[in-house]
């Protein structure tokens, strides 16, 4: 049975406040329409698009830093399990006589999304183990995934963060996090 146009805009503004990371071709699939169709529909209900959502759902989600101190853009962020983002590498970025970019960028964006990824108020790099397995030059876009992993024996938050310039592979780092949980008034040490 074929819905009619209001009652597909009302399944679709359910579908993304649930699914807020569901994206159009994903929607048309859904409710069987062609992607500029669940486009239209976006734009006459006011629903941003997939990046707008994904930027205001992180800002609301992230609690260790402000959206404004995360290095690069988060496109993805499941707290406490997964987060990725994306950093353009501009002139800023890159030493001027070879247009090679800084490691503290590679790693600024790899650490601020380790911190990011976490549940809580406070999250602090305690130690890392940093690889960086390619350089990588300006015009280049690094997408970084943060997985978490568990805790390790002291009680640090293991956050795993691969970064890649397209499918290769450009820095890999463990990031032992320090965090509080001041909603069960315990700390970890």
């Amino acid at each position: 049975m074929k819905r009619t146009k209001a009652e597909r805009q009302q399944a679709l503004k359910e579908t993304i406040a649930e699914t807020p990371f569901i994206n159009d071709e994903q929607l048309a699939q859904k409710f069987a329409v062609s992607i500029q169709t669940i486009r239209l529909d976006r734009m006459e209900l006011s629903i941003p698009e997939l990046r707008e959502r994904i930027k205001s759902v992180a800002n609301n989600q992230i609690k260790a830093l402000p959206m404004e101190e995360v290095i690069g853009e988060i496109i993805d962020l499941e707290l406490d399990k997964r987060a990725i983002s994306i950093l353009d590498i501009k002139s800023e970025h890159v030493f001027s006589r070879n247009k090679i970019a800084r490691g503290h960028h590679l790693f600024a964006q790899a650490n601020s999304l380790a911190v990011a990824v976490i549940n809580d108020e406070l999250a602090l790099t305690a130690k890392t183990e940093l690889k960086f397995t390619r350089q990588v030059k300006e015009g280049e876009r690094v997408i970084a995934k943060a997985t978490t992993e568990g805790k390790d024996d002291k009680g640090f938050r293991i956050v795993n963060v691969n970064s890649f310039v397209e499918n290769e592979q450009v820095l890999t780092g463990l990031f032992y996090m320090y965090q509080t949980h001041e909603q069960k008034g315990e700390s970890l040490k």
